[in-house]
């Protein structure tokens, strides 16, 4: 690829922040947000 490594994490992210841009705040990923815009849809691990 040139000498450019591909930052897969930082592509995902990107495409997350296109589909749901009001998933994050200054940049990152609000994971309040993400789970208030998924409604029942997501489950945390570490949730009981």
């Amino acid at each position: 690829m040139e000498g450019k490594s591909l930052d897969i994490t930082e592509e995902k992210r990107n495409m997350l922040k296109e589909v749901l841009p009001e998933a994050f705040t200054e940049g990152k990923i609000d994971w309040e947000k993400l789970k208030a815009t998924l409604g029942d849809d997501i489950e945390f691990k570490n949730e009981r």
